[in-house]
Formats: structure tokens, sequence, C-alpha cells
């Protein structure tokens, strides 16, 4: 009960802060210099928590998609001899870091959004892919038995059986996902992609720690949030499936 009251204690007072930040001066005040401005004024920070949420909506769903689509190929009798290579794929965003992605984006795709949200989609692939395919293999024996027995096809026991079964894990994996895409996300405003990395950058630029603050916080805050979200969901699916 304290946990969610926190919770919600915080969640609040990231919203208030987002729609009035004016009040919350005095609080940054401390941190700045030469009576530099204590609150980022340059753009409204809900519109920006709102772009930076929403790419990272985006790339996770994209990661979420593909990865499981390739989890659920190899694990089928006609792709298993794929794994290795679908392994690689999905490794691909975890050796090259998210920077090395942006640099090799830009001068195909421009500045803006398309770079952070390729090298978003890339660094999330594989924590769903992995997850997924744990919750796919990693069912009892008794299950596959009881689905022969019953007469479902390999479809309807994909669909009615298998993806049920594994929802809590891919949920998981989404989770891990969403919260590295949320931390990872900020560095897209190097690439003029509309992120909460823009007070983070105005604040290292003019060395105003306020605004770095502002910044963190409130990505902090989401991170926080977003997990507990995503963790309410995978107990959620896990008593549904009788796993928990």
């Amino acid at each position: 009960m304290i946990g969610r009251a926190l919770l919600a204690l915080s969640a609040l007072a990231l919203l208030a802060f987002l729609v009035a930040p004016g009040p919350f001066a005095p609080l940054f005040q401390p941190f700045t210099r030469n009576n530099a401005p204590a609150i980022y004024t340059q753009t409204s920070l809900l519109s920006l928590t709102l772009s930076h949420l929403a790419i990272v909506a985006v790339a996770v769903a994209a990661s979420t998609i593909v990865g499981l689509v390739l989890a659920v190929l190899v694990t089928r009798k006609a792709g298993r001899e794929f794994l290795p290579l679908a392994r690689t794929v999905t490794a691909v965003g975890q050796t090259f870091p998210p920077v090395a992605v942006l640099a090799l984006s830009v001068p195909v795709m421009g500045f803006g959004t398309g770079p952070t949200l390729v090298a978003l989609f890339l660094y999330g692939l594989l924590p769903v892919f992995e997850n997924a395919l744990a919750g796919l293999t990693g069912q009892p024996p008794q299950v596959a038995e009881a689905a022969r027995g019953m007469g479902l096809t390999p479809r309807q026991r994909l669909w009615q059986i298998d993806l049920p079964l594994a929802l809590p894990l891919l949920l998981a994996g989404m989770r891990l996902t969403a919260v590295i895409s949320l931390g990872t996300a900020t560095i897209g405003s190097t690439v003029a992609a509309r992120t909460l990395g823009e007070v983070i950058i105005a604040g290292l630029l003019s060395s105003n720690t306020a605004f770095v603050l502002q910044g963190g916080l409130v990505v902090g805050i989401l991170a926080v949030l977003i997990h507990h979200g995503f963790g309410a969901l995978e107990r959620r699916a896990g008593r549904r499936m009788g796993l928990a």
C-alpha cells in the first residue's frame, strides 16, 4: 500500500510539474548560477514529454512485433534451424551503441525522429525476442500433450495456448525494452528529435544544473512508473494463466 501511495504521489507531482512548472522554481533555484532561469521554458515540458513518450511507444511496439514474430517463427518446426540467425540479428542492436546507429542513420534519413526510432528499435529487439522465446519454449511437456489430446492444430495451439502462456514473459521483455528506450531516447535530441534530452543538453551547454535535473527527474519518474505498470500487467497475466 505504501509503495502504491508513493507511486501515485510521484505521478501527481510529475503531472503538476509538467502542466505548471512555474511554482516549482524555488526547488530548482539553488542549482542555478548567475541568476540563470530555474525552469526550462524554451519549449513546453509537457509537449516534450508527450513527444518523448510517443517515440518510445512506437519503438517498443515495433520491437515487440518483430521480436515476437521472430520468436514464433524459430519455435515452429519449419523455422528452428534459423534460431542462430535470429539471435544474431536481434543482438545487433545491443552490439552497436545507439550513438553509432544515430550517426549511421542521419546521412540516410536526415535529422529528426527517424534515426532515433531506428536506434531504439534495434536496441529493444533482444529483450523482447529472448523473453518471447523463453515463454514459447519453456512450457511444461504436459501442455503439448494436452493440446494434442484436444486435437488442436498447430495454429490453434499457438493462439489458444502458447501465446497466452508466454504473455507474462513477453510483457517482462517489453518492460525492459520500454525502460531502456525511455532513457536512451534522450540522445535523440542530438539529431533534432523532440525528446527530454533537449532539456538536459540545454543545461549542459549553459552549465545550468537545474535544467539537467529537470530532464533527468522527469525521465527517471516516468521509468519507475512504466516499470511498475508493466509489472502489474505481468502479474495480472500470470494470475489469469494460473502461473502466479
